[in-house]
């Protein structure tokens, strides 16, 4: 998307959401569609909860950002909605759950704490939907907090499948090469110069080097859905459940959650966490993703130790794969993810049946 399909997005905005509130419309007879604060970590926390039928497998999505809500891809997911419920929760400091709390109440934001509250929603789900265990996506950064949760409590879930999967430590800097390549192709010499002064260590860059280098990094994205104007910005304003205040909030939910995760995320190794996973462990990874590069997930994934485990790329896709190639993802979980849990629930029952027997 250029500028001037930006523009023209603000200019049908109610019309869009008029058109995405339809689309979200359902009407079955066992079907799930809330939007609610619930208490998490001793504050109000939002999560919406959507599914044609509340028995189906729940799937969980831990957001990116920091604090960039996954709430405003509900009509992008609208198809998965026959298949799975799932799940979207606004992190502390972050979307509506910042805009309930402010700068005030929000309390201090570590990638520990947003583990530990990721947790608690896992727990109020197993018991408000009926479920012993739930299948959990994280993406982006979120996948930093996805992993902690299921190293830290694997019983709750069935899965877990890392998106955006991201790693931590890139030795041979190939996010900052792919972005230099990518501003070469564009013949983006401003952008070149600037990142080269930046430079390629995340280690040595200030506050200020980290936005602009990420402002590069969107600018050099062409030859897949831009994650910013293609996905994300569409998608905040056409959301029906955002209103102008709301996307005010989310802004500056980003801003006050990466002053507080900034030097944990420059310097994370999801490797530090253990290697042995207990449940089956999926990446799906954009094949050309240049911010959490598809060769450091894979490099990651051939170490991991677990008793299933897939790595699938989604074709055309960079960062937010989820949402730019939203078909072929709900294919691969459909695919992958499903007959784990169908086994299991069978196991389950059986299992039910001898005790009763018994």
């Amino acid at each position: 998307m250029n500028k001037k399909h930006l523009v023209w997005d603000l200019l049908l905005r109610k019309l869009n959401q008029r058109k995405n509130a339809m689309k979200l419309n359902f009407h079955t007879p066992n079907g799930i569609a809330q939007e609610r604060f619930i208490q998490i970590g001793g504050i109000d926390q939002w999560i919406t909860i959507r599914g044609e039928d509340r028995s189906k497998p729940v799937l969980f999505f831990i957001h990116g950002g920091p604090a960039s809500t996954y709430t405003v891809f509900s009509p992008l997911l609208r198809s998965w909605e026959k298949h799975f419920t799932i799940v979207q929760w606004d992190q502390r400091g972050a979307g509506k759950t910042f805009r309930r709390n402010g700068v005030n109440g929000s309390g201090e934001i570590t990638f520990d704490s947003l583990a530990h509250d990721g947790l608690e929603v896992a727990e109020f789900l197993c018991e408000h939907l009926n479920q012993e265990k739930i299948i959990l996506v994280g993406s982006s950064v979120g996948s930093c907090i996805g992993v902690m949760m299921v190293k830290r409590r694997p019983d709750l879930f069935h899965a877990y499948v890392g998106t955006d999967q991201n790693v931590g430590p890139d030795p041979d800097h190939l996010s900052y090469q792919m972005t230099l390549e990518g501003l070469r192709a564009a013949g983006n010499k401003k952008g070149m110069l600037a990142i080269e002064r930046i430079g390629p260590d995340p280690s040595k860059w200030s506050r200020k080097d980290f936005d602009e280098m990420n402002q590069w990094i969107i600018k050099s994205i062409t030859t897949v859905p831009n994650m910013i104007m293609d996905i994300m910005l569409p998608a905040i304003l056409s959301s029906p459940s955002h209103t102008i205040r709301d996307i005010i909030d989310i802004f500056k939910g980003m801003n006050f959650s990466l002053d507080f995760l900034f030097d944990e995320l420059m310097t994370f190794d999801v490797r530090k966490f253990g290697l042995e996973f207990d449940i089956p462990f999926f990446i799906f990874q954009g094949d050309t993703d240049s911010i959490t590069p598809t060769a450091l997930a894979q490099a990651y994934f051939d170490d991991i130790r677990a008793p299933h485990k897939e790595m699938v790329l989604i074709q055309n896709a960079g960062h937010l794969a989820a949402f730019a190639r939203t078909e072929q993802f709900l294919d691969e979980l459909r695919m992958r993810i499903s007959p784990l849990v169908d086994s299991a629930s069978k196991k389950d029952d059986v299992s039910l049946q001898l005790e009763k027997t018994i």
